[in-house]
């Protein structure tokens, strides 16, 4: 009972901190992805919190993955440095005894991760993908980062506006330049509103400003001052593109045996099946020398991981292209990790040392 208590306990703890670590990595790496495209004008800064939420819900079941693998290892291994495992084998518990209890702690989360992959993570991708399509068919405002120059899609305008009010409808210091009838217009305004009218038509109006036109390459221009100017905002017709495969739901993707719906459910299939397998990997490969450091068993289990994602990823893409039989699928790739597994678990229990147990007289 004690030996179950403290090691969930160490395994809850090293997983939570685990985790926290590998989600503020990859929250950090998505926010800087979003902010650059944001600040090259391809996306509305409001919508970045919306994206970054859909895609950190795909990427939750791999960090899961990855958190219950190291989680382990590095539990068994600070056991192993500090000549805890010693005294547990010479208490009579073998490594055999440990895989219960690791996988009392692993079997809730493989189970999340199941739920995520096979339900979650693909209406999280059909969001996105629908919230992404909203996006293409905004006007040209709806686009434009304050302080940053932002050409309309067909090259004929070119926007600046300082700043937004709160709610994105209020702009002040407005630059638009225009190109029309082979004439350049420059337009300069203090303020500016969204309006829309009734036939859906969206305005830019702007007040209290100046307007410049004239021949590109010549000095001859004209200058008009204004109290309100009105520039129509041209809304993009965007085709609605077909859903992704990884959009698609599990029950979907099984009623329509497609070779791509196969690939995409067995996909889905394999995430928690190799979490299970890296899981009884990480109890043989967490031995270490307690005279030496655990680094190259934390480098190992990371390379590990990312070979058994890209095989099957490969084998993924193989069945979607019909060079894999449906069949066989992505099992070779589990059989062969799990076959490692279980070999490096039967050569770690031959080589432990015969130890004394102790008995009371």
């Amino acid at each position: 009972m004690i030996f179950k208590r403290s090691l969930l306990q160490e395994l809850v703890q090293t997983a939570i901190a685990t985790f926290v670590v590998l989600f503020g990595i990859v929250i950090a790496q998505r926010v800087t992805y979003y902010i650059g495209v944001a600040a090259s004008g391809s996306l509305a800064s409001s919508a970045i919190n919306t994206l970054l939420s859909f895609s950190m819900i795909r990427f939750i079941p791999m960090l899961l993955s990855l958190t219950l693998f190291l989680a382990v290892l590095m539990t068994l291994s600070r056991l192993y440095r500090d000549s805890e495992m010693v005294i547990w084998f010479s208490s009579g518990l073998g490594l055999s005894k440990w895989i219960r209890p690791i996988m009392t702690f692993a079997a809730p989360i493989i189970v999340v991760i199941s739920l995520l992959s096979l339900f979650v993570t693909p209406w999280s991708v059909a969001k996105s993908e629908d919230f992404k399509a909203q996006l293409q068919s905004q006007d040209e405002l709806a686009t434009i980062t304050p302080g940053i120059f932002k050409e309309s899609k067909k090259a004929d305008r070119v926007y600046f506006i300082e700043s937004f009010d709160q709610l994105g409808e209020v702009v002040k210091n407005i630059f638009v330049q225009t190109v029309q009838h082979q004439k350049l217009g420059i337009i300069v305004a203090a303020s500016g509103h969204r309006e829309k009218h009734t036939n859906n038509d969206q305005f830019l109006v702007m007040e209290k400003g100046r307007r410049y036109e004239g021949k590109p390459e010549s000095a001859e221009f004209t200058s008009t001052t204004f109290e309100k100017y009105a520039i129509r905002m041209e809304t993009p017709e965007v085709e609605t593109p077909p859903m992704r495969t990884e959009g698609l739901s599990s029950a979907k993707l099984w009623s329509e045996r497609t070779a791509q719906n196969n690939a995409e459910l067995q996909s889905r299939l394999a995430m928690p099946i190799s979490a299970l397998i890296l899981v009884l990997m990480a109890i043989p490969l967490s031995f270490v020398d307690p005279r030496s450091g655990r680094s190259g068993n934390l480098m190992m289990a990371i390379m590990i991981f990312i070979i058994y994602n890209n095989l099957l990823s490969i084998m993924q893409a193989w069945l979607s292209q019909q060079k894999v039989h449906f069949l066989v699928g992505l099992w070779p790739v589990h059989l062969f990790f799990l076959a490692i597994a279980l070999y490096m678990l039967y050569r770690r229990a031959k080589q432990l040392p015969m130890l004394p147990r102790f008995t009371s007289r």
